[in-house]
């Protein structure tokens, strides 16, 4: 089965910058991540996004992508045609202008992967923020070896077959003669190192897997799916290069009566219909603590109030939202046959027309709009 274009894969142009792929890789990296998106192809999705992202991000890798797309340089082919024996844009170089393209130095530096941790929130931790510790597997530092991979007292050699390079020249014969094709070394697999006597600890690895306790300062104002980066907790660098970092996303939970729209707090307050028609003062619980709300005589059912700086803390600093609080009238169902009567009599007071003789009214307005009148 044919792979999907790269870019199309991330869903950028030829033309997208860095800081775009990188921002459309974290989009759907966590969109798809197996521990959060748990659809039945939701790994496979993830494993090809990453892939996409390896190669976009990465300048050597991208420009070749861009020229020869998905042709294997390990398996022959040259920008779709027949030169088999090629092994990339390094072989062709070699062979035909004696020289050699960059090569990546298997024993340089490399940053460690990141690692993501999902947390679950209650809604006031969310608004007011948090710290707190947790816990995650990751690859540490074997502390036998220190990292090495040998057993103490030894030390890793240089790979006899590609002489520490990490890759292996192999000749073919072509109808163009003899050509170099560069692969990568299958006695250390690309590492260009040859452990004789492997750390009993780790079996050679150069690492172990521990659960980290790290500490955590949640911002007020953190919201549902947002993330939070821990600089440097991630796994270990290759190389003495510098670790990974740690990626939190969060999940909050629902509220009973608050919710939440951006930085701002919504819920609702049922009055009876007395407290709408002659006002009142109710008490209103905010995310804050309670607070005294003035109902106006001749509140109407759906009337909204607002509470300034009683909703969520911004995430970023900038100030603080506010409580909007929807105001519901609620109707009697249970009615005393004396309280129906001082209902009628207050109809009667008012001017106001029986049910029948409103609904009369509504459908003479009605035909007259259809007549044009």
């Amino acid at each position: 089965m044919s792979k999907r274009d790269y870019y199309e894969v991330l869903g950028v142009g030829k033309g997208a910058s860095k800081d775009e792929i990188k921002k459309a890789y974290r989009k759907l990296s966590k969109q798809y991540h197996p521990d959060i998106n748990k659809e039945a192809d939701a790994a496979d999705k993830f494993k090809e996004i990453k892939e996409a992202y390896e190669v976009l991000s990465d300048d050597q890798k991208k420009a070749h992508y861009d020229q020869f797309g998905h042709t294997d340089p390990n398996s022959g082919g040259f920008g779709g045609g027949d030169f088999a024996g090629f092994g990339g844009f390094d072989d062709i170089f070699s062979t035909f202008f004696g020289g050699g393209g960059r090569r990546r130095d298997p024993n340089a530096p490399r940053q460690g992967s990141d690692l993501q941790y999902t947390m679950t929130l209650k809604f006031e931790e969310a608004v007011f923020g948090k710290e707190t510790d947790i816990e995650i597997p990751r690859d540490e530092e074997c502390e036998t070896c220190f990292g090495t991979g040998a057993k103490p007292g030894t030390k890793p050699e240089t790979c006899s077959h590609c002489q520490g390079s990490g890759q292996l020249n192999v000749e073919q014969n072509t109808p163009f003669g003899k050509i170099v094709n560069r692969r990568v070394c299958n006695h250390c697999h690309g590492t260009g190192k040859f452990i004789p006597h492997k750390c009993s600890t780790c079996g050679g690895t150069g690492t172990v897997t521990k659960r980290k306790k790290i500490h955590v300062n949640i911002p007020a104002g953190i919201d549902d799916g947002q993330q939070l980066r821990v600089s440097g907790q991630g796994e270990p660098g290759i190389n003495g290069g510098p670790p990974g970092d740690l990626y939190i996303v969060f999940r909050v939970r629902s509220h009973e009566f608050f919710n939440r729209n951006g930085d701002d707090i919504q819920c609702e307050m049922p009055i009876t219909v007395v407290q709408a028609a002659l006002g009142d003062e109710i008490l209103v619980p905010t995310i804050h603590g309670k607070v005294n709300l003035k109902i106006p005589a001749g509140t109407q059912n759906g009337k909204t109030f607002r509470l300034k700086g009683k909703g969520v803390p911004n995430v970023r600093g900038y100030g603080q939202g506010d409580q909007h609080i929807t105001i519901r009238v609620v109707t009697p169902t249970k009615l005393t046959d004396k309280q129906k009567q001082l209902l009628r009599e207050f109809a009667e007071l008012s001017g106001q027309n029986s049910p029948d003789e409103q609904e009369e009214s509504f459908f003479a307005k009605v035909k007259r709009a259809i007549k044009g009148d």
